[in-house]
């Protein structure tokens, strides 16, 4: 288990190096583009030092948005703003089949097939039979009495193994799904700034994702030809229609692959947040703790306030004008999400940390067409780990035996660590 573990937290940690970019006042410094320069020419993220996943040509003219107004318009504009560069990106690692790198027609019929399969009404079946179980009596029940942890090690294990059951591989083979996860990670690490890294770690990407695809494909194989398709993503893929289409082993392998990157990644690092967001202040810890039905608002705010994904890129399928500015066709447009959620002219008290707050859309999980086809089943994990956490681990706080935590990167953002203790 040691081994297994060490690697999927080696990758873990060498994404968030990364794409944790410099280390400076991002807010302070988005505030002050949102006042004086909110449609800027050129690449903002790349000059911090974050990594391009979409993998366009060098030199490629790029604008950068901050404000939430134009950053909901580009999300929202899938004709205009188009995506499906980003096969030629991180999809190159995927062999282009992504479906946040689709367009048009396909993306539209690809997407509805899919959707069922990640609507509440499935999801919520999983979190009764398999999330719930597997968080208390795998990960909880065993960590309870010992009175302190790093929870950065629970939040980093329990979205993999909640995500491979799910999909539905054996619940069995721990060690497997740890190294299936490892490939996974490494498959976001493709991406590189470092032009001495690019090669080895572009190779290694695609050793990774060759492998992870293998292991799909073998499970995917095994499912259909058992005849017998339960609940679990696999099943339900196999099964799913759409105007008298279905999908095939190979892209139903490729389609679970290209989950698998971001679906413990992103669990990990809201939960984290979430938790530091809560515990560092305690008159809401108590109003969560006392009114569960807070968990979700808590949860909605903290990827309002903090989202692990803080830009999303599109590209201009023609020439159009955002507050004055030009942008030719076939130009990046690189919406900054972390600053429109924080975007004084949308959000009453925008750098307030508020779940009482009026509902109104972010973007931590993307808006429009190609908003995250499964961040209810993330909501969901998050609600369950939350609600457990609070329920077996009584008066969890901050560990004063370590520096508090720091929610830290300029993308894939979270704390790199949260010890806490509970009990007496």
């Amino acid at each position: 288990m040691k081994k297994s573990s060490s690697q999927l937290e080696t990758a873990f940690s060498g994404v968030a190096a990364n794409y944790k970019g410099q280390d400076v006042d991002l807010y302070e410094i988005y505030k002050k583009m949102r006042s004086e320069s909110p449609v800027l020419e050129g690449d903002f993220m790349g000059e911090l030092g974050v990594p391009n996943i979409a993998g366009h040509e060098a030199g490629r003219r790029t604008f950068t948005l901050f404000k939430y107004d134009d950053v909901m318009a580009v999300l929202r504009d899938a004709e205009t703003f188009t995506s499906g560069f980003i096969a030629a990106g991180l999809g190159a690692f995927m062999d282009g089949l992504i479906l946040t790198g689709m367009d048009g027609e396909l993306h539209k019929k690809m997407r509805t097939l899919l959707h069922p399969v990640f609507m509440p009404k499935v999801v919520n079946t999983w979190r009764n039979t398999k999330m719930d179980p597997i968080v208390r009596e795998e990960f909880l029940a065993p960590l309870a009495p010992s009175g302190r942890a790093n929870l950065m090690d629970f939040a980093l294990h329990f979205p993999v193994r909640l995500i491979y059951s799910l999909i539905g591989f054996p619940d069995n083979e721990p060690e497997l799904i740890k190294k299936y996860a490892s490939w996974a990670l490494d498959i976001l690490a493709g991406p590189q700034v470092d032009p001495k890294n690019a090669a080895a770690a572009k190779a290694a990407a695609m050793a990774a994702s060759e492998s992870l695809y293998k292991a799909v494909l073998e499970r995917v194989s095994q499912v259909r030809a058992q005849g017998e398709f339960g609940g679990d993503l696999i099943g339900r893929l196999i099964v799913a229609e759409y105007e008298g289409r279905s999908l095939d082993d190979h892209e139903i392998a490729t389609f679970v692959r290209s989950l698998l990157p971001a679906a413990g990644e992103t669990t990990t690092r809201t939960f984290g947040t979430a938790m530091v967001l809560l515990l560092e202040r305690p008159e809401l810890l108590e109003r969560v703790k006392n009114n569960r039905e807070l968990v979700s608002s808590l949860i909605d705010e903290a990827v309002r306030y903090e989202p692990v994904a803080t830009f999303k890129v599109r590209q201009a399928s023609r020439e159009v004008e955002i507050r004055g500015v030009t942008i030719p066709e076939g130009s990046m447009v690189q919406c900054i999400v972390a600053s429109a959620n924080r975007d004084e002219a949308a959000f009453d008290g925008a750098d307030q940390f508020n779940i009482d707050r009026k509902v109104k859309p972010s973007f931590g999980f993307g808006f429009g067409p190609h908003v995250c086809i499964g961040q209810f089943i993330a909501k969901t994990e998050l609600s369950v780990a939350i609600n457990a956490v609070l329920d077996m681990l009584p008066n969890i706080r901050f560990d004063p035996d370590y520096p508090a935590p720091v929610i830290r990167g300029a993308q894939l953002r979270g704390p790199d660590s949260l010890h806490v203790v509970w009990g007496e």
